[in-house]
């Protein structure tokens, strides 16, 4: 419940970041949407902010409700999260070459997006539950990994490649924390290595022509600048083009001249950067440093595995999307797709992302308590 106490240790400047952010985000998106919206519906820059408040509303409520009672959910809720992704390969809207959406009229829900906080909910209650000093063996392996791979073959199938990578990651990392046997180490890598040429047949022959372009155009984008490799070419045009302070608003080349595809959600780093120059991107690499490391201070500092586990699973959802969509305007990873946390615009994804740092602020401040 909350308390007296529980606004009094309100972390003031934690949310401070979380605005500026936020702030930065709304700013990048307006400067390249602002002439093109048009005149009978919203402008994009103003349903982010709608969307922002709506975030607030569930980073709130989040952080109110103790982490325990959302966890005791995670069984139900993982259930829904997987009948929602079934819908949406049979119901579900397509656009841009994929199936992830479900229309709701006035809101096409991405299920793709919440099922990364189940899952972390879901492993984090598990793993909490089966500490062991000398590490998990193999059987205590096999359900956790089952409960990451029914979502992550229903997301390839939409597909969501960005989605299916982040969940892998954040199973990766929580069963890193938790540790394995020596034994489970061995034939895990065996048994990965023998599965490999099947897996990768399978998700290979998942991936839309567009995904395989863009994969194949990363080694070497310039092989078909006008085609395969024009996303990143022009992203890092836009990135170099900025230098040291950069072109100031609405005068950067490559995103108000439209050469940049898809500026104000996946290469919305690439417009900031061209805008701010090397002096902006430092300040937000700050702000985004001290997000992190405030999650990991959380995760330290927990008062229970549960709470360790939950505040690792989202900080390693922060640090993937970060890591690759920043890496893939930069052309060192493949175009995946990946949303920048809190900046690209995205209903789905500033709700999802607004809500692990409630959980994160929910975490640390129950902490405090002596009960649960």
């Amino acid at each position: 419940m909350l308390d007296r106490r529980f606004i009094n240790r309100f972390d003031g400047w934690f949310v401070v970041v979380v605005l500026l952010i936020l702030s930065l985000g709304v700013l990048s998106i307006y400067t390249v949407t602002y002439a093109v919206s048009p005149k009978a519906h919203l402008p994009v820059y103003t349903k982010q902010m709608i969307w922002i408040f709506l975030g607030l509303i569930v980073f709130f409520a989040v952080a109110a409700i103790d982490y325990h009672e959302i966890a005791r959910w995670s069984t139900f809720l993982y259930t829904g999260c997987v009948v929602l992704l079934i819908l949406v390969l049979l119901v579900g809207r397509t656009g841009m070459g994929a199936q992830r959406w479900l229309s709701l009229g006035f809101f096409d829900l991405q299920p793709s997006e919440w099922a990364k906080l189940v899952v972390i909910l879901v492993l984090a209650r598990y793993f909490s539950t089966r500490s062991r000093l000398k590490g998990l063996s193999l059987r205590e392996l096999i359900v956790p990994a089952l409960w990451v791979t029914v979502p992550l073959l229903l997301v390839l199938k939409q597909p969501d490649l960005g989605t299916a990578l982040v969940l892998l990651f954040i199973f990766a990392v929580l069963v890193f924390l938790i540790g394995l046997r020596s034994r489970t180490i061995g034939v895990s890598i065996l048994i990965s290595l023998m599965a490999f040429p099947f897996a990768w047949e399978m998700f290979w022959n998942a991936l839309k022509p567009y995904q395989r372009n863009r994969l194949i155009a990363f080694i070497n984008p310039a092989v078909d600048p006008m085609g395969r490799g024009y996303h990143a070419l022009q992203s890092k045009i836009a990135i170099g083009s900025g230098g040291v302070f950069g072109k100031g608003l609405f005068g950067g080349t490559q995103s108000q001249l439209k050469f940049l595809p898809e500026s104000h959600t996946d290469f919305i780093f690439s417009v900031f950067a061209e805008e701010w120059g090397f002096m902006g991107v430092l300040l937000l690499l700050i702000l985004y440093f001290l997000l992190i490391w405030w999650g990991l201070d959380v995760a330290d500092k927990a008062k229970d595995h549960l709470g360790v586990f939950l505040a690792v699973g989202v900080v390693a959802m922060l640090v993937f999307y970060l890591a690759v969509n920043i890496g893939m305007t930069l052309g060192v990873v493949p175009v995946v797709g990946v949303p920048l946390p809190l900046m690209s615009y995205g209903g789905n994804s500033i709700l999802t992302t607004l809500a692990g740092l409630g959980l994160l602020l929910n975490i640390k401040k129950r902490r405090f308590m002596l009960f649960y």
